[in-house]
């Protein structure tokens, strides 16, 4: 059992647990969801109120989801509540959808001592408040470059969730549960945190020290794990990459059979895997760093700025500097995509506009059918 008074509290606290949830614009639905759940049912379980939440924004108002969907908060920031735990929700482009405010806000409850989340990006407003200094940090992969990049004294990782003294931060989609749930067991032991589970039909309680997924085909892990562990090495060595025979050597196979696995379950070399790898990573930084090219080329393992823009471009279908062009345009325009189906409905392509600056936006449409 944890020395945190914020995960120790007696099963007899004659107040219920207040948590707050500070909404982002753009945040994910599904982050929210999986963190709030997880308190109601406990609540349901245990027959009492143990914990209260409530949904805040900065000044109060509604609150647009990344699928278009709005959400009206219980209250503002400048309410005079008090919380045990806030929780930041964020989503898609996190580098432009939160203010000062919610800065100013996140350090005053830092000051009064509330335990701190984050949940996807989340994690990223924390790191900007100088909340997650000298602390270990998970977040969704899509936003870690630029957290490693912009704020040196957070200790990134690649685990699904951290929770550390008086923080807490996790990946996105359906990891925030997990995240309570070893919250739930470290305040109030397993045997409810595994009935909350059991209410959810999760059948299977990740843990704090799971890695979250690389960007790969999702079912190699299980069917080529020999040949997943040579992606991860892959992933895990982008600035200085690491030449094939010794990836072979450390995967215990010779060059040859690399390359016809590669060929066999991913369609391409090995070489041409790892070029993919580097040049997505250089994508990511693209879009949420101000790191010059020079610099992107460099940390990801190019010999020069002018080799690296000449394999941007070939694989990507465009230069490094239109990929930042391409980020800004959207915004500054204040257009919404060209409307190519009149029948989509408006939360949609209103959601589709505003993913239309992440990273991973468009990766997939070779790969899409009129099916």
């Amino acid at each position: 059992m944890s020395n945190d008074p914020g995960l120790s509290a007696p099963r007899s606290a004659p107040t219920p647990y207040r948590v707050g949830f500070l909404l982002i614009d753009n945040f994910t639905l599904i982050a929210l969801a999986t963190a709030l759940e997880p308190l109601r049912m406990a609540n349901q379980l245990a027959g009492t109120e143990l914990y209260t939440w409530k949904l805040l924004s900065i000044d109060g108002g509604v609150v647009r989801a990344s699928d278009g969907l709005t959400v009206m908060p219980d209250e503002g920031t400048r309410g005079d509540n008090r919380f045990d735990l806030v929780i930041v929700v964020a989503g898609i482009d996190v580098f432009h959808s939160f203010s000062s405010g919610e800065v100013a806000w996140l350090k005053r409850q830092a000051r009064l001592q509330v335990r701190l989340g984050a949940v996807c990006t989340g994690a990223y407003v924390l790191a900007s408040a100088g909340l997650l200094n000298g602390y270990s940090c998970s977040a969704h992969w899509e936003c870690l470059e630029a957290i490693q990049e912009r704020f040196p004294r957070v200790q990134t990782n690649n685990r699904l969730f951290t929770l550390q003294q008086d923080r807490m931060t996790c990946t996105g989609g359906t990891v925030p549960m997990h995240m309570m749930l070893s919250f739930l067991a470290r305040r109030h032991g397993r045997e409810l945190s595994t009935a909350v589970s059991h209410m959810f039909v999760c059948d299977r309680v990740r843990e704090e020290s799971d890695s979250q997924p690389v960007p790969m085909l999702p079912r190699l892990a299980s069917s080529q794990p020999r040949l997943a562990e040579v992606a991860q090495l892959m992933e895990a060595n982008i600035e200085e990459p690491i030449e094939l025979d010794e990836l072979a050597a450390l995967a215990g196979f010779s060059r040859r059979q690399l390359e016809r696995l590669f060929l066999k379950h991913l369609g391409c070399t090995p070489s041409r895997y790892y070029l993919r790898v580097r040049l997505n990573r250089a994508r990511r930084l693209l879009k949420q760093t101000s790191c010059s090219i020079v610099e992107i080329a460099s940390m990801c393992g190019f010999v020069s700025a002018t080799h690296f823009s000449r394999c941007y471009r070939k694989t990507m279908g465009r230069a490094p500097r239109q990929e930042r062009v391409d980020i800004c345009a959207p915004a500054m325009a204040g257009q919404a995509l060209t409307d190519t189906g009149p029948q989509l409905p408006s939360a949609s392509r209103e959601a589709l506009r505003r993913a239309s600056t992440e990273s991973t936006y468009g990766t997939c449409e070779k790969h899409v059918g009129s099916g």
